[in-house]
């Protein structure tokens, strides 16, 4: 019998993904629920398990393609079964996602696309071309469609390679180079016309007097870089730096540490600014925000993305929801699970969705401050620096000045400067300094 590994709805909204990785090839075995392909939505890389045990018969959807919700990725099924034997049943995809015991097993038809059925597929296609262009720019990757406004392409002017005639990357770079090389036709009103010229990003050409190696782009590293890029042409960024005495909350975390650890939850630093910055952008409308043209739209909830870094995988941004209404003990669950999770892969596309405010560590790695690139469409992001004791002045209350060692950190803001101006800012950040340093829960 035979398995198919059908495309999971991993969200809300979610309507297709990417298959970034096989981890078993055709005529490898695998155990039910064993990982057998990595997929991704949103820059969270989930591993797909199999619903049964076999072997891997077919692959539908090489690493690096999407497919759509609801479609086939591969085929799982008996060790046994070879080709021959499937010829004689029926095409695989009349038959039910997950086989029972005697179901037919698949045809060899059904593992090479049947006589004429590429140009039944392609054929809706055509009647698009006619006035339904929305319907397939709607099963465009975000890189293909990000291409195709930078060279304001229609979509129904390329044709399609990939799963169902999805267009790919590829399909755009050789339309892209066939227009080159043809002379252009009035049939494209649309590549030649532009409103405005938009600022692009100039790829560096790979020497060929150099010695070196070419290391290709992973699809996370593809989108965090779009992702980057796009930020820094919308916001106008300020950076503004406070430096922040961590006594208090060190004195609190010694104290309730084992507590905690009891309780299977480990009490870091970062529940600590997680939990400040909750209690300040309930505090500051204007920085909990979005901007659109019509307004700032300041947001009710107060929802902080952590960025966890994945090694030479990137990073990751996962979301603790309704930070404002967490306890210290709450957000450091949640900080524990998340990252956790994002580190093995286990995230879910919501839950990188949906933040308001972003907090990265830059400070683990022995940076001490910090210019970091704002999440659009956030208005800002905080990063805290390595903490170090530093020789400080303190002053008590009767006005004495003395000399003090103290564990320093430097809290670097940076903000959009289109709805937040430099007092806003800093009287932000200075309550977000106050509440660490005069910490009392």
């Amino acid at each position: 019998m035979a398995t198919k590994l059908i495309a999971p709805r991993t969200g809300e909204g979610v309507e297709e993904l990417t298959v970034t990785n096989w981890l078993k090839e055709v005529g490898d075995t695998v155990e039910e629920m064993e990982s057998i392909l990595e997929i991704e939505t949103d820059k969270v890389i989930t591993e797909f398990p199999s619903p049964v045990a076999g072997t891997l018969l077919r692959i539908d959807v090489p690493a690096g393609e999407v497919v759509k919700v609801g479609e086939s990725m591969g085929v799982v099924g008996d060790a046994n079964e070879s080709l021959d034997e499937l010829k004689s049943s029926a095409p695989l995809e009349d038959q039910p996602a997950v086989a029972t015991e005697g179901s037919p097993v698949p045809s060899e038809e059904a593992i090479e696309p049947a006589a004429g059925q590429e140009e039944i597929e392609k054929a809706p296609l055509e009647t698009e071309k006619s006035g339904k262009i929305g319907e397939k720019a709607a099963f465009l990757s975000p890189l293909v469609r990000k291409m195709l406004d930078e060279h304001q392409l229609d979509p129904n002017l390329i044709t399609g390679t990939g799963s169902g005639g999805r267009i790919t990357r590829q399909d755009v770079e050789n339309y892209l180079a066939s227009r080159k090389e043809e002379p252009k036709k009035t049939a494209e009103p649309k590549v030649e016309i532009k409103s405005k010229p938009e600022p692009t990003v100039k790829s560096a050409v790979v020497p060929s007097d150099v010695p070196g190696q070419l290391i290709p782009h992973t699809s996370t590293r593809r989108q965090i870089a779009a992702h980057m890029v796009d930020s820094v042409l919308t916001s106008p960024r300020v950076l503004t730096v406070m430096e922040v005495d961590m006594s208090r909350v060190l004195a609190h975390r010694r104290a309730n540490k084992p507590k905690y650890a009891q309780d299977g939850v480990n009490l870091t630093l970062t529940a600590y600014f997680v939990a400040a910055l909750a209690k300040a952008l309930g505090n500051h409308k204007i920085v909990n925000a979005t901007w659109t043209d019509e307004g700032i739209f300041a947001y009710t909830d107060v929802n902080i993305g952590m960025a966890v870094a994945l090694g030479e995988g990137g990073l990751i941004v996962p979301v603790i929801k309704q930070a404002q209404n967490l306890s210290l003990k709450g957000i450091a669950t949640q900080i524990n699970d998340l990252a956790d999770r994002a580190r093995n892969k286990k995230l879910k596309p919501d839950e990188v969705r949906g933040g308001t405010f972003t907090l990265t560590n830059h400070g683990t790695a022995g940076s001490l401050f910090a210019m970091p690139i704002i999440n659009q469409p956030q208005l800002g992001i905080l990063g805290t620096g390595a903490m170090q004791k530093r020789a400080i002045v303190i002053t008590d209350e009767n006005g004495n000045d003395s000399i003090a060692i103290r564990p320093m950190v430097y809290l670097s803001y940076v903000f959009d400067h289109r709805a937040v101006d430099g007092e806003s800012g800093d009287n932000f950040l200075m309550d977000v300094k106050n509440i660490l340093e005069n910490w009392s829960e």
